[in-house]
């Protein structure tokens, strides 16, 4: 990689703002002038919708007006483009309340106060319907349907390798039935939004919480129906996303209807127990599997079958089990693969992306069915995974489930990952502890993964320009929020030019200055928008070369970069031409030293292998994660700090979802989890220290070589993290347990395991 900043753990140039309080949120946006939203929300998850009384909203003090549907008339949209019209979901609803939740009206007020006071005093008749609340009740033949129109709750379907037996020749099948539990994202900045009409113009200005600002420019313009060019979105510092803030959501629009409509800015700022009922969540699938194998342990097959809960409003949600089925080949060599998938709606919040978005819970149920095929088989579960890990001669492949695979050498990540753990002395204190009836009884669980990142749109805006001062400017279609774009992105220039990274700025998230763009999700960011920014650096420093040679008089052979920040003659002391003369000779000519690219990107395939240890307390059912080990590949690391953040928190959801975290609706469709009192999210009281180490197989689908690192850590942790517990209690005669592991769940277990009357 060119330039010695490149590959070098430098410290996010974010974090001094961020840390010290200068963080500059959408709610820290400074006006006197502002009015504040607060949406009505249905308390029912199915219902008609009556007479809506806004009077008493509308009396409360400071309330400056209430809308319903009916007075803003906004066009119903599609979450997502391929699903049938009657999913067409409206900013408030119209006749029919679909999740508790459900926005009927909103309150306008000149405090936040205020607003939530009216919000709280509008009064909606409901005539209750019958409620679809589990993805059992909605594929139940003849049961009531959340959208009648379509005649089903099917919101979406597929399926692939089913023309022939995929467990045929076999000679051992372990079966299951998996939940892969609904997850709610916790973002630390909950969803924020503000719009502003641009006094004496047609302009309005919006700020948003999100990972996809242009995205929510495009929404909101197209349901105002306003020119593109008339609405500019800036996304400044945004308090985590996690994949649910890469959706657009109605209430936005709504808000940017009332400032068009009031002449005035409005801002929205969604409450903790709103952004459980009405964020999108993540997640949410029954899997049956069935994995086919020799006695020597070589796999014949595979068959799944996914049941996807889409929630209310089908969107990507009802997608994403299409990269469940495309990863389910993980590291192995599968030969056959028959997989089908349906997602359904029910009355609950709508799924949309979360960390990983579809291919942890491929990783999920495969390295499951690997522990329970281990212990069929009476096989160490390293050794089975071991016997069946693609060679590294064996790429590119196309797998048995369609992906294909760019580059990987999987048995050195597996071998490292042991080698850390120091498995076999693990082993060997787990039968000590066995033997001798330790009530803290010890469980080893192994992840190893294969994931596919920069999904989705191949390409993405990149331009990098050399200034009269000296300074050098990269804007990236790309929103930053958490990852260290701004570092890294800076690296890459600072390298390739061989200037300072001070010299550098970075600008994201604004489509008053990017001309497009398609933000940040799928771990793509660096692998595409850093590909382009590369490119563009490398086109600026030829050109700069051939600017220079201009000047100096000079052959374009002789012109190199001197290592100090100018170009000049090779051999020739003095010659050199700082990149602030450059620019101000290109301005002399009426030129921008500017260059502009947009590289197309294949997917990458990023893997590695997790191990976890877990104590399990007999007596009360505790299960703590006293150590994990994580050797990951995601190619050629331009950072390796931040490729540590990335794993760390990565772990740390991954973590949560094994052993904590789970949304929980009753049969009438409450959310029960709906506060951080009963949602169970981890501290770091509940997680120890991970030790993390890497191996480096370079992708040849980008320039970079780097492979996307922002939601591995989550794809191997969970399972190994779920391993280690049911290994823990494996001599009990336990074979599966569904997450989350909670004491509860597990003390059940080892009650059942030791009889009846224990």
């Amino acid at each position: 990689m060119p330039g010695s900043i490149l590959g070098s753990a430098v410290r996010r140039r974010e974090d001094p703002r961020l840390i010290t309080g200068r963080g500059r949120y959408v709610d820290d946006l400074a006006s006197d002038n502002d009015l504040y939203a607060a949406f009505v929300r249905s308390p029912i998850a199915h219902a008609r919708l009556g007479h809506l009384d806004l009077s008493r909203g509308l009396a409360t003090p400071g309330v400056v007006a209430v809308f319903a549907a009916t007075d803003l008339n906004l066009p119903a949209r599609l979450s997502f483009a391929v699903l049938p019209d009657v999913f067409s979901r409206p900013p408030l609803a119209v006749d029919t309340v679909r999740f508790v939740g459900d926005a009927v009206a909103v309150v306008v007020a000149e405090t936040r106060g205020a607003a939530a006071d009216g919000a709280d005093a509008v009064t909606a008749e409901y005539e209750p319907l019958p409620v679809v609340a589990t993805i059992e009740q909605a594929a139940a033949d003849g049961g009531p349907a959340v959208f009648p129109g379509h005649g089903s709750n099917t919101a979406f379907a597929a399926a692939y390798g089913g023309d022939e037996d995929a467990l045929a020749g076999a000679e051992v099948v372990v079966g299951a039935r998996f939940v892969n539990q609904r997850l709610a994202p916790v973002p630390m900045e909950p969803d924020v939004f503000r719009a502003a009409p641009e006094p004496d113009s047609q302009v309005l200005w919006i700020w948003a919480s999100t990972q996809s600002p242009f995205q929510v420019r495009d929404f909101v313009a197209v349901c105002l129906g306003l020119p593109e060019d008339q609405v500019i979105c800036v996304a400044a510092d945004v308090g985590g996303g996690f994949g649910a803030k890469l959706a657009v959501y109605p209430e936005q629009v709504v808000v940017a209807a009332l400032a068009q409509r009031l002449a005035r800015p409005v801002r929205w700022v969604q409450s903790r127990s709103e952004c459980f009922l009405a964020m999108n969540q993540g997640r949410g699938q029954v899997q049956e599997i069935e994995l086919a194998a020799l006695r020597s342990g070589e796999l014949v097959g595979l068959r799944v079958r996914v049941h996807a809960d889409s929630g209310a409003y089908p969107g990507l949600g009802a997608f994403l089990p299409y990269f469940t089925g495309q990863m389910l080949s993980g590291p192995y060599r599968i030969p056959k693969i028959d997989y089908a998938y349906q997602a359904f709606v029910t009355n609950t919040t709508p799924t949309n992306a979360y960390r990983g978005a579809g291919r942890p819970e491929a990783t999920a149920l495969l390295e499951r069915g690997m522990d329970m095929l281990a212990s069929e088989l009476g096989m160490d579960p390293a050794e089975l995974r071991r016997r069946n890990l693609i060679s590294p001669d064996a790429f590119p492949l196309t797998t048995a489930a369609g992906a294909q695979y760019d580059s990987g050498e999987y048995e050195p990540a597996l071998d490292r990952a042991l080698k850390h753990a120091g498995y076999q002395e693990l082993r060997a204190e787990q039968r000590r502890r066995r033997e001798v009836g330790d009530r803290k009884a010890l469980g080893i669980g192994i992840s190893t993964y294969v994931e596919i990142t920069a999904i989705g749109s191949a390409t993405e805006f990149g331009s990098v320009e050399a200034n009269t001062d000296g300074s050098f400017l990269v804007l990236a279609g790309t929103a930053n929020h958490g990852q260290g774009h701004e570092t890294a992105y800076a690296q890459v220039v600072a390298g390739t030019l061989q200037v300072p990274i001070e010299s550098v700025s970075v600008i994201e998230a604004n489509t008053a200055l990017i001309p497009r763009g398609d933000g940040t999700s799928a771990s793509r960011s660096l692998q595409i928008a850093g590909s382009s920014i590369l490119e563009a650096s490398l086109a600026l420093l030829e050109r700069g070369r051939r600017l220079a040679a201009e000047v100096l008089e000079a052959s374009l052979d002789d012109i190199v970069a001197l290592g100090d920040g100018r170009l000049g003659v090779r051999g020739v002391p003095g010659s050199g031409l700082t990149w602030a003369a450059l620019a101000a000779a290109a301005s002399e000519r009426g030129e921008t030293l500017r260059e502009v690219h947009d590289v197309m990107v294949e997917p990458s395939f990023p893997f590695g292998t997790h191990v976890a240890v877990a104590e399990v307390d007999l007596d009360t059912g505790e299960a703590r994660l006293v150590r994990h080990v994580a050797v990951d590949d995601c190619g050629r690391q331009v950072n390796p700090m931040l490729v540590q953040g990335q794993v760390h928190g990565g772990i740390a959801q991954g973590a949560a979802q094994a052993l904590f975290e789970e949304v929980v609706y009753d049969r009438d469709g409450n959310q029960l989890t709906a506060s951080l009192l009963d949602y169970g999210m981890p501290t770091a009281n509940e997680l120890p220290g991970f030790e993390t180490d890497y191996t480096v197989t370079p992708s040849p689908n980008n320039p970079l070589g780097v492979k996307g690192i922002g939601e591995a850590g989550t794809i191997g942790s969970t399972p190994a993290i779920q391993n280690a517990v049911i290994d823990a209690l494996s001599h009990l005669g336990v074979r599966h347990l569904d997450m989350p592991l909670t004491p509860e769940k597990v003390w059940q277990a080892i009650r059942q395991a030791d009889g009846p009357d224990a």
